[in-house]
């Protein structure tokens, strides 16, 4: 009996540490509860998108799996999120993993590879078909994180304070701008990132402390009020198509059960789709809308894209610095010239 007493302890405080709380129902059935932040606010489109992944996950698990949902990076901020689950102050991540290029440049190329693919079907193929679940998951695995799946609005929209209409108005351009590969391309063609929380950026252009920003798509760019003062985006977009991640604490990931994990990853390939398509959808839509409020949208003649891509394959050697970055970078232009989209 004091065995069995020592062993129930032990097991408590081995759930308790790994930030997931797996009980049973009546009928025997395991519980799996999760606190997860994303940096998307509820009023985004990818903010009831991500709260729509939370309501499948629940209805397909039979309430087996409970989710805290943390918007807006209420918790901590972007950038913080990946280390707060690793570390056990929440225990998954929903933001991206560009924001971790600090701790190894390869993070950039497990994101947004920044000019590489045309549309989000093309950048999930070489995840889900070339090999790139296990090369993103490598590298997470090594930060105690277990990579679940990808979701990708599709090209993000620049926003701006004056014209951007080709790759001369980026000289002088001060703008919000995330971690990573993106403040080196953007400083190489002569303006001047400044990086900053995703929640910071509103502020930031009303104050005029940023001329622009390099914040999300079109959609999501009227979602976060950016185009009540810039007056001025690229679309369609062109020069980034990050992929938002769900990542959780390694631990927590391997107590959960066999069927929750795969809920978790199927419900996140229909998230993909979804998403993917209502912001094909929205995009064009709002497009007729701001042009109708006096926004000024330009499209990139091809001579403009080509300066603009030859800057960013320059970047993506400068930037991949480490084995592990040199390694996902080669994964994903492999991948492309198969395609026969690149050369």
């Amino acid at each position: 009996m004091k065995l069995l007493k020592t062993l129930t302890v032990a097991a408590g405080v081995a759930a308790l540490s790994a930030g997931v709380v797996a009980t049973a129902h009546a009928d025997g059935h395991a519980k799996t509860k999760l606190r997860i932040q994303t940096h998307f606010s509820q009023e985004t489109l990818s903010g009831q998108l991500a709260g729509e992944y939370i309501e499948n996950i629940t209805a397909m698990s039979n309430g087996g799996i409970e989710v805290e949902m943390f918007y807006a990076s209420s918790v901590v901020k972007s950038a913080e999120t990946f280390d707060a689950a690793a570390t056990g102050i929440l225990d998954c991540d929903m933001t991206g993993g560009a924001y971790q290029t600090g701790k190894n440049p390869a993070f950039q190329f497990t994101g947004d590879l920044m000019g590489g693919y045309s549309n989000p079907y093309q950048q999930m193929s070489w995840m889900l078909h070339g090999g790139g679940r296990s090369a993103i998951n490598d590298l997470y695995n090594a930060h105690n994180m277990e990579f679940v799946g990808w979701w990708i609005p599709g090209p993000e929209s620049l926003s701006s304070t004056a014209p951007i209409r080709g790759v001369d108005d980026f000289k002088g351009w001060k703008f919000r701008s995330p971690p990573g590969l993106a403040t080196k391309v953007f400083a190489n063609l002569g303006a001047s990132p400044i990086v900053m929380d995703f929640n910071e950026i509103f502020t930031a252009l009303e104050t005029g402390i940023i001329d622009g920003a390099d914040a999300a798509n079109l959609t999501n760019n009227i979602g976060l009020g950016l185009y009540d003062i810039a007056k001025h985006t690229n679309f369609p977009g062109f020069h980034s198509m990050p992929a938002d991640h769900l990542a959780c604490r390694k631990d927590v990931w391997d107590a959960m059960p066999d069927h929750h994990k795969r809920i978790m990853i199927v419900a996140m390939d229909a998230l993909a789709l979804h998403n993917a398509t209502i912001n094909e959808v929205k995009n064009a839509q709002n497009a007729k809308v701001l042009r109708a409020k006096g926004v000024n949208l330009y499209e990139w003649s091809p001579e403009e894209l080509n300066k603009f891509r030859a800057a960013v394959k320059k970047g993506w050697t400068e930037f991949a610095t480490t084995p592990e970055a040199k390694a996902l970078l080669k994964s994903h232009v492999d991948f492309l010239v198969d395609l026969g989209a690149m050369q």
